[in-house]
């Protein structure tokens, strides 16, 4: 491995090893609605922000075809440029081969030259849930990815990807692990 993903790797490892159940202690409560319908619900940290935008059409690069995108949740900390956490649930999206598939055209339009160095079976909110880490480039920065799946209720997925980039200070796994930690189905 090149020396200069020698970071990410550890930075990868550190997030991918901290997705595990803890107490949840993020401080702004949102959810995720399609269709007028709740499907999950999460925390927001303190001193981070969130954005939401609506569906729209993304072609992703190498590509001719364009991808409705749904609604995507997005975090990112205020003073602390390169480092985003997104989440969606897309339409027709019903199992974890989809929701692969799915991540695979999406991921090219936020990660690019993408490797993956794990993947693993996990719980996120007490539901089944699959975790792949890798490393890649976003925007010409060396970056730390970790994509989750999580098996919602009702035939639905929820999908979400962590993009660190080299340089960022480690204490912000904390946080995104603390977004991750108070995910929870809706009822």
């Amino acid at each position: 491995m090149p020396k200069s993903f020698a970071p990410l790797r550890a930075l990868a490892l550190a997030l991918a090893a901290s997705l595990l159940p803890l107490p949840a202690t993020a401080d702004m409560p949102l959810t995720y609605v399609s269709d007028g319908r709740a499907l999950f619900h999460l925390s927001a940290p303190d001193f981070w922000q969130v954005r939401s935008g609506g569906p729209r059409a993304l072609t992703p690069p190498g590509s001719d075809e364009a991808r409705l995108i749904n609604r995507v949740i997005g975090f990112e900390p205020e003073a602390e440029p390169g480092v985003w956490v997104g989440f969606m649930s897309p339409n027709g999206v019903s199992t974890f081969a989809q929701a692969e598939d799915y991540l695979r055209n999406i991921g090219k339009s936020v990660v690019s030259d993408p490797e993956l160095r794990e993947q693993s079976r996990i719980r996120i909110g007490g539901l089944p849930a699959a975790r792949y880490v890798g490393t890649g480039r976003r925007d010409g920065n060396a970056v730390a990815f970790t994509a989750v799946l999580v098996d919602l209720p009702g035939s639905r997925v929820a999908i979400s990807l962590a993009v660190v980039e080299t340089g960022a200070r480690l204490e912000l796994v904390e946080d995104i692990n603390s977004i991750y930690a108070s995910f929870r189905a809706a009822n």
